[in-house]
């Protein structure tokens, strides 16, 4: 039986861990649907129906709530990775998906309470998953990419607590 061989993880070579211009890109583009909503909520409030405000309040937690667990999917993909790479999981790896599963989870009771609150609360969950990640990232060979992550949670997080301020 012939043994697969598979690269060298990211972490031997900390140039792979760093976010391409793509990534950079990719990720600053997210944060216009948390900037824009923001916006909206704060231009719009007392100015339109209820029923179209709803709908820009739901969208903007909704979209928050989509990003949580985009966050919680990277861990799993980073864990899988590294898994591949050492038989059997690390129990980095272990915590990685434990914690990727619980920011779904608390994304999605954020979503489930009222507005002001729930978008309170999602603002405060980005910035957990942060803190998390920051411990997670190095152990995975993802520490590279903590620069971005920093900068992309602070806005999002911000855009979630200014437009629950507004309602």
């Amino acid at each position: 039986m012939s043994q697969t061989h598979y690269p060298t993880p990211p972490s031997a070579h900390p140039g792979w861990a760093e976010p391409s211009d793509l990534a950079r890109t990719l990720g600053h583009l997210g944060l216009l649907p948390f900037v824009g909503g923001t916006l909206f909520v704060w231009l719009l409030a007392g100015r339109m129906e209820a029923e179209p405000f709803a709908f820009v309040v739901g969208g903007l937690a909704s979209y928050a709530c989509l990003v949580v667990g985009f966050i919680g999917g990277m861990l799993w993909g980073l864990s899988m990775l590294q898994q591949r790479l050492h038989q059997p999981p690390t129990p980095e790896q272990k915590r990685c998906l434990w914690w990727g599963i619980a920011y779904g989870l608390m994304a999605w009771v954020a979503q489930l309470m009222p507005p002001h609150a729930g978008l309170a609360a999602l603002g405060g969950v980005l910035i957990v998953c942060y803190v998390v990640d920051r411990k997670l990232y190095p152990t995975i060979g993802a520490s590279g990419w903590l620069t971005l992550r920093f900068r992309l949670t602070v806005v999002s997080s911000l855009s979630c607590f200014l437009a629950a301020a507004q309602l």
